[in-house]
């Protein structure tokens, strides 16, 4: 088991890291918005590219941020019910959920989106608006935001099996947004 623990670890590093850094396309976005809007305003003119590179920028954002979003337990999930439950019990439910739902459906959005990405980029099909960019690199987040999943799901797998035969200690209990204290700079005393 320590091995795939291993592997878990690495694969949370890479999640984490990804995750960490995306923050820095939101701000982008919003200034490629921003930008876009004064132009717009002051000299009545406009850009396709500059509007569709405002998309391409979120949608890497909302593609490449799933993985550390499961990661960080910050994922929809049912609290009325799991928060009556026991840990072991919502390990379980956790595993189950993983393999028979979530990975099933990871390995067929990769396994549709690589010819979608990659007859897009044979062709360099670009927007048919005018002055539009090209499609390929939106097509691309697809597919790498499944492949990050993908990869965070198997991780996440990894940990819950660990849980369960007791090769993983549990976590200090997250709170109900997936922040756990030390994120917040909470170490058990008040902050100064």
């Amino acid at each position: 088991m320590h091995p795939l623990l291993a592997v878990s670890r690495a694969i949370d590093a890479v999640t984490g890291f990804i995750g960490h850094h995306i923050r820095w396309l939101i701000l982008a976005a919003v200034l490629v918005s921003a930008v876009n809007a004064i132009v717009r305003k002051l000299f009545d003119t406009s850009s396709n590219a500059w509007l569709e590179l405002q998309w391409y920028l979120f949608g890497a954002v909302f593609m490449l941020a799933a993985a550390y979003v499961l990661q960080r337990n910050g994922h929809v999930r049912i609290d009325v019910v799991s928060s009556r439950l026991g840990a072991r019990a919502r390990h379980w439910i956790d595993l189950f959920c993983h393999v028979l739902m979530l990975l099933p459906l990871v390995l067929i959005m990769i396994w549709l989106s690589w010819p979608f990405f990659l007859d897009s980029y044979r062709s360099g099909e670009s927007s048919a608006n005018a002055g539009g960019l090209i499609i390929w690199p939106s097509k691309l987040f697809v597919l790498l935001g499944f492949v990050l999943l993908l990869l965070q799901a198997v991780s996440e797998i990894i940990k819950r099996i660990g849980l369960l035969t007791g090769a993983l200690e549990e976590a200090e209990p997250e709170s109900p947004r997936g922040l756990r204290p030390e994120d917040l700079g909470v170490k058990g005393a008040p902050l100064e």
